[in-house]
């Protein structure tokens, strides 16, 4: 099994070989992946960062990619260079995507043939954000979308997933992994970074009192008191907490 590099923005990956299939979650530009098996017009295939299994529609990727810089804001819009202007497309790539700059022009750097977004939108590969509200908070207002993972949309488990994404360090993408992965707080009381588990649910706290979460309920991105917070979930899904626990302590 040869490494594959995603070469489109972003695309959904099914649970099954089928368009009508759920959509589990998602591949964005300079992904890595290894194709396990091939049926008719799809892929099923094994992610590299998360170990992720779900199915892709066949299309032409890159062999050989090697990133040098990735998005940190939350969509870079993609530019065609015509008669030496730079003029927008309706494509953008996501954030944390990672790229290879090919080529340089005043403000723009081409990541791919023809395709060039601006330099500005760019960090190092190497570059490691760690203030994680500030990330979580580029997300506000984000609609909730099961299995999304971008500014076009986002589930619970992917926003805190992609602090880690973005900065390149192993974290699962659903909440039953998550919850497994992390390691259990003892005390009690609510603090900043506290990663709170329900069962299909995850949310993290930005301070002793607030926390922020994709809550498909109000379909989107925000910020709620905590302990109100999980009356209503325990109100209207009937979930207790599961587990807590601390992102600087995973």
């Amino acid at each position: 099994m040869k490494n594959n590099f995603f070469k489109e923005p972003i695309a959904n990956i099914n649970s099954k070989p089928s368009s009508n299939s759920e959509v589990t979650s998602q591949i964005l530009y300079g992904e890595k992946f290894k194709i396990l098996s091939t049926k008719k017009d799809w892929l099923k295939i094994k992610t590299s960062y998360d170990n992720y299994i779900g199915y892709i529609k066949k299309q032409k990727f890159f062999k050989k990619f090697i990133p040098t810089n990735k998005i940190c804001k939350l969509k870079s819009k993609i530019f065609k260079k015509k008669n030496n202007k730079f003029l927008p497309t309706n494509k953008f790539l996501y954030f944390g995507s990672g790229i290879s700059i090919r080529n340089r022009k005043n403000v723009f750097v081409e990541f791919d043939k023809n395709k060039w977004i601006k330099k500005g939108d760019l960090k190092d590969i190497s570059h490691n954000e760690k203030n994680f509200i500030k990330i979580f908070k580029l997300f506000l207002n984000t609609k909730y979308l099961w299995g999304g993972k971008t500014s076009d949309g986002i589930d619970c488990s992917a926003l805190i997933q992609i602090f880690f994404f973005y900065n390149r360090a192993f974290f699962p993408r659903d909440t039953k992994d998550q919850i497994k992965f992390c390691k259990k707080k003892n005390k009690k009381k609510f603090s900043k970074g506290d990663i709170i588990f329900w069962k299909g649910h995850v949310g993290i706290c930005i301070n002793k009192t607030k926390l922020i979460h994709a809550y498909g309920p109000k379909k989107k991105v925000l910020i709620m008191p905590t302990i109100s917070s999980l009356k209503t979930i325990y109100k209207t899904a009937n979930l207790k907490v599961k587990k807590i626990s601390n992102i600087e302590k995973i």
